[in-house]
Formats: structure tokens, C-alpha cells, sequence
């Protein structure tokens, strides 16, 4: 089992933090030693770890529980016990970006000004994909838009389409941001955008050019019709809301 070697950071830099706020100052030196080594190392003991970094037992408690709430950290006890770095899955840093959300509250219309351009580029990106399994089912997902004629369908092929879109493009941060701000946005009081009842047609017009362009392999096309067939959509009921 790999074991971290403690000099990394040095417990100096701890020591040259500790006008600002000890405890902070040991859960970034914590976080360093633990990026710096494959999940599963041993980071060291409870003791071990308040020795070489030189601070108390009650301040490394306390930095450990802010690296477990990040998922970062990992605390074992008994035989081959000590605090074990760790990952933290998709779900929980979602998770922290939502809580940073929410602690520094942005409006629903901000999220959804966001999401909208991230839609745009993440079409673009779908237009370099060669993978022809996804290609055929990008297809598939042309062939059906047709048949969405209630709340429920539009919101599955929504949602299926967005997933499709991510497996073709493959950027963890850039579905992340995506997700995240989808979901603030569309938890928010007032959240909903689309009226199917008033705009299907022209949802289902849209929604054929951006995959037609994304089939063609057409960058510049795929951008241009995810801004004007969802951005301007979105802008378009944002600004009616105002009013």
C-alpha cells in the first residue's frame, strides 16, 4: 500500500499560514499531499500527521473533517488504520458546486443565460464526433423529435438528448458545469422556460437544424443553430418574464 511522504508540502508552509487561519492553512497542505499521490495512499496517522505538520490534534481534526465533506479524505480505524486519501465522485463535487451556488446565490435567469451558452459550444463540440455508434443514435434522436407532443415527452428528449450530446463530446468539467447550473437553474421558483403548448413547432424546427448540423460534422452551423433555435429561445422568455 503506497504511503505519501510527509515532506510534501513541508510543515513550513503550514507554520508561515498560521497568521491567517491555522486551520484553513492545514487542510490546504493536507489537500496538496493528497493530490500529489494515487487515491488509497496512506497520508499517515492521526499523531504522525500533527507532528510533521505542527499543529494540534484538535486542528487536524478539524481540517480532516472539511477534506471528508470534500471526499478528499478518508479516516480508518483499527489495524492499518490513519487517514487515507481519497477522490471525490461526480455526484459530490456537483454537490459542492450547487452549495456554492446557493451560498453565493445567483438569479435563475443568470443560471439559465449560462447554461444556454454552454448548450452552444457543447452542439459545436458534438459536430467533431466521430464515434458512429453515436452518430447513429444522434440520428435516432433526429427521427424522434417529430413524436414529442406533450410536457413529458419534450422533457425526456431533453434529457436524453443532453446525455447523448455529453457521451459524444467526453469533457467531464464542461458537463459538469453544465449539469450543475442546469439543475440551480431549473430548481429555482419560476424555473420553467419552454411553453410547449405556444412554441412546439418551433422547438421541434430548432431542434432538427442543431442535430442536422451536428450530422453534417458543421461546427460553425451546430453553434450558430443551438444560438438562435435555445439561446435566443431562453433570452426570448427571460425577458418576457421581466416585462
Amino acid at each position: 500500500m503506497p504511503i505519501i511522504a510527509t515532506d510534501l508540502p513541508t510543515q513550513a508552509k503550514v507554520r508561515r499560514r498560521r497568521g491567517s487561519n491555522l486551520v484553513a492553512a492545514t487542510t490546504q497542505t493536507l489537500r496538496e499531499r493528497i493530490f500529489a499521490a494515487p487515491p488509497g495512499t496512506l497520508i499517515g496517522s492521526l499523531h504522525a500527521l500533527a507532528r510533521s505538520l505542527e499543529v494540534g490534534i484538535v486542528t487536524l481534526q478539524q481540517a480532516a473533517r472539511v477534506l471528508e465533506h470534500e471526499g478528499l479524505l478518508e479516516v480508518r480505524r483499527g489495524p492499518g488504520g490513519g487517514y487515507y486519501g481519497a477522490r471525490p465522485d461526480d455526484a459530490s463535487l456537483e454537490r459542492a458546486f450547487d452549495a456554492y451556488l446557493r451560498v453565493h446565490p445567483a438569479t435563475y435567469e443568470e443560471a439559465l443565460d449560462i447554461t444556454s451558452l454552454l448548450f452552444n459550444e457543447l452542439a459545436a463540440a458534438a459536430a467533431r464526433c466521430e464515434d458512429p455508434d453515436l452518430l447513429r443514435d444522434m440520428r435516432a434522436m433526429g427521427d424522434r423529435v417529430e413524436s414529442c407532443m406533450t410536457d413529458s415527452d419534450l422533457g425526456t428528449f431533453e434529457f436524453e438528448f443532453q446525455e447523448l450530446l455529453f457521451r459524444m463530446v467526453r469533457r467531464p468539467l464542461f458537463e459538469m458545469l453544465t449539469r450543475v447550473t442546469l439543475h440551480y437553474a431549473t430548481s429555482r421558483p419560476g424555473a420553467p422556460v419552454h411553453a410547449p403548448g405556444h412554441d412546439l413547432a418551433q422547438w421541434k424546427a430548432g431542434r432538427r437544424r442543431i442535430i442536422t448540423a451536428i450530422l453534417a460534422r458543421d461546427v460553425a452551423l451546430a453553434r450558430f443553430e443551438a444560438d438562435r433555435s435555445n439561446r435566443a429561445v431562453i433570452l426570448r422568455h427571460l425577458k418576457a418574464a421581466r416585462d
